[in-house]
């Protein structure tokens, strides 16, 4: 199967970036941002229309992740270190490597066992909420999302919901890497948001890292299917001798040492990037 031009170019687009140390860039052609006002957005889902479309977009977004599963479009060889999240009772801010618009539902698969009736909250990118077309638009939307905004009256709602939500013991996953290289194994250098969180709320973050291998399947743009390890890493905690930036800077650069530890054993690999 001829592999796709499009994807060629991303690909291309990675080495290009990673060469320039640009690592937080965006790759993809996404849609243009529309800002994100305070009336747009319904933070701690407490409309009652959007407690249904939560519900109608977790059930839409669980089947069709499955059927993707089923089909093997989405393959999740095995978990490790899933102790690592059960012995954490309080809020957490989760992290996690981002590779692939099926990295979220892998982190929640692996962990959906153990929240009982809670969910699993996820930041995401102003203009996926605003203005991404179709079955994704309506998911970015809809399923237990927290969008950041350009706006900052919008934003000091976000800052209120995620600490409400972190105080109150549930799960936030955020990409500190920022952006979406498809298919890129490297740990990349971490923005200090997801700390900033952590450190305000006082909970722990919960690092996991994906690794991936070839699979013995296509996907409908010509490459393998990557069969994917879930990492669940040890908690790192805020610590009570530090700062506030202090402690943001080391829970950072625990949780980064502690993804290139995993990529370095699994691949078996000093990290290097391309210069």
């Amino acid at each position: 199967m001829e592999q796709s031009e499009s994807r060629k170019k991303i690909l291309a687009k990675i080495v290009e970036l990673e060469k320039s140390q640009k690592f937080n860039d965006d790759v993809e052609d996404d849609p243009e941002t529309i800002v994100l006002m305070p009336n747009m957005v319904d933070y701690l889902n407490k409309k009652l229309s959007s407690k249904i479309n939560t519900a109608i977009a977790n059930r839409a977004a669980t089947k069709y992740f499955e059927g993707l599963i089923k089909d093997k479009q989405l393959i999740i060889e095995d978990v490790q270190g899933i102790e690592n999240f059960t012995n954490v009772k309080s809020g957490a801010i989760i992290t996690c490597n981002h590779f692939n618009p099926c990295d979220n539902y892998a982190v929640w698969r692996v962990i959906k066992p153990y929240m009982g009736r809670k969910r699993l909250w996820k930041v995401i990118r102003e203009g996926n909420y605003t203005n991404f077309p179709g079955f994704y638009g309506y998911i970015f939307k809809n399923c237990n999302t927290l969008p950041l905004s350009s706006n900052v009256d919008t934003m000091k709602n976000f800052l209120s919901a995620v600490n409400t939500l972190l105080t109150r013991g549930e799960k936030i996953l955020i990409y500190p890497e920022q952006a979406m290289w498809w298919n890129y194994k490297k740990p990349r250098p971490l923005k200090m948001g997801a700390y900033k969180f952590a450190v305000t709320s006082n909970v722990p973050v919960i690092p996991m890292f994906i690794t991936m291998s070839d699979s013995d399947v296509l996907d409908p743009d010509g490459y393998f299917v990557q069969k994917y390890v879930v990492h669940i890493l040890p908690p790192i905690y805020p610590k009570p001798e530090l700062s506030h930036k202090e402690n943001m800077q080391y829970m950072r650069d625990e949780n980064y040492r502690l993804w290139v530890e995993t990529y370095e054993n699994t691949y078996k690999c000093k990290l290097k990037y391309e210069e």
